[in-house]
């Protein structure tokens, strides 16, 4: 017993001088130690093999880091490729056409009103992408005086995978105008198909119609206009609202809301149009695009842009207030009065916000085209209520 006891006292005295030096001294059969080099502030120089290890190992980070950044960068790039001002101004006209055209507010926050309007979007923004991503394909020359800081004059995005992602997107976009039975309306093609073809004829050779003023605005009118408000509508009363009567141009022509939105939009989307190609006269003049800016002139065009979405504004304005006042309907009369009142505003601040713009500075005019966006997207957003 007292042996047994005494070989564990020697056992773990053992253990605990090993543990406490780690030292070959108490190792009975000692292996040679490597002496590592030391430098004179003691750190420990380096060798061949650990240099050639070091210099692998940077490469190798530095290579990870790019390609981690690459791809990293390549949505960004596409998010810039697709002009997200336009991408916007078409998400936020979905969800506002079919609040318009719902029988009422219960309806338009119904489920199939939900699942249509997320089906709609995608479809539209993806055409929105073939739209825009054509015209800066066919643009780059001009882009690289007028917008050089776009993705295809940048360099950061080139030609040929432009081109996939346009043709992606529009395969994309007319695919899903026939997928699904109950959302392939002759409405959301009307509207696919419609805006896909004039977008074509706008910017791809040899028709390029943006070369020519009457029909570029011809083309932007339909699109902003009646294609895309009373395609989008007359997709939602026969999709969502159970509508089975009634064809795209019949709601254009005889739905009152639908007539008055479409011509609200495709004016404002010709005064969008035309305050587009202010700024870009320089390149526009240089490719032989004859826009009105080239022919008439910055100023010229920019004070009639000017005017026309101010009296738009206004007419439309005192139009919502008179209804307000006509009305009988606490509810909606509140309503016909807070749209008239903000349309009133925007008309008013139309013309203040131009007063400190030079037509023929491009930078002031772009800041306010960019704020014109923002009147755009603010209607849409008051566009539900217009009842």
């Amino acid at each position: 017993m007292r042996a047994k006891l005494w070989h564990f006292v020697l056992g773990l005295i053992w253990a605990m001088v090993a543990d406490a030096f780690k030292s070959s001294v108490i190792n009975p059969f000692p292996m040679k130690q490597k002496h590592t080099r030391m430098t004179p502030d003691g750190i420990p120089r380096a060798t061949p093999k650990t240099k050639t290890i070091r210099v692998l190992s940077a490469v190798t980070a530095a290579e990870s880091g790019e390609e981690r950044a690459k791809l990293l960068s390549f949505p960004l790039t596409i998010w810039r490729f697709t002009r997200p001002h336009t991408l916007i101004g078409s998400a936020l006209a979905i969800p506002a056409i079919h609040a318009m055209a719902a029988p009422s507010y219960t309806a338009a926050a119904s489920v199939s009103s939900l699942v249509s309007i997320i089906y709609t979007t995608t479809a539209a923004l993806f055409m929105n992408l073939y739209i825009t991503g054509l015209n800066q394909i066919t643009d780059v020359e001009i882009d690289k005086i007028n917008k050089p800081n776009l993705p295809i004059p940048t360099g950061d995005l080139s030609i040929k995978k432009a081109t996939y992602v346009v043709l992606v997107a529009l395969a994309a976009s007319l695919w899903m105008g026939t997928m699904h039975a109950k959302f392939a309306t002759q409405g959301l093609n009307v509207a696919l198909w419609g805006s896909g073809i004039l977008g074509t004829l706008y910017s791809l050779p040899p028709f390029r119609l943006k070369r020519f003023p009457l029909l570029a605005a011809f083309c932007i009118v339909a699109v902003r206009g009646s294609i895309i408000n009373a395609g989008f509508y007359a997709h939602a009363k026969h999709a969502v609202f159970g509508e089975q009567a009634g064809s795209v141009l019949y709601y254009l022509l005889k739905d009152p809301v639908c007539t008055l939105s479409s011509l609200f939009f495709g004016i404002f989307g010709i005064v969008i149009a035309l305050m587009k190609d202010v700024p870009d006269v320089a390149g526009d003049e240089q490719a032989k695009v004859r826009t009105f800016s080239v022919r008439i002139g910055q100023k010229r065009i920019f004070k009639s842009m000017k005017r026309l979405l101010s009296v738009l504004f206004l007419l439309f304005g005192i139009g919502f207030i008179r209804g307000g006042l006509d009305t009988t309907v606490r509810t909606t009369a509140v309503i016909r009065m807070i749209i008239g009142t903000f349309a009133l505003v925007a008309g008013i601040s139309v013309k203040m916000k131009a007063n400190n713009v030079n037509p023929e500075d491009s930078k002031e005019v772009y800041q306010y085209y960019m704020y014109l966006w923002k009147l755009f997207y603010g209607s849409y957003l008051m566009l539900p209520f217009a009842r």
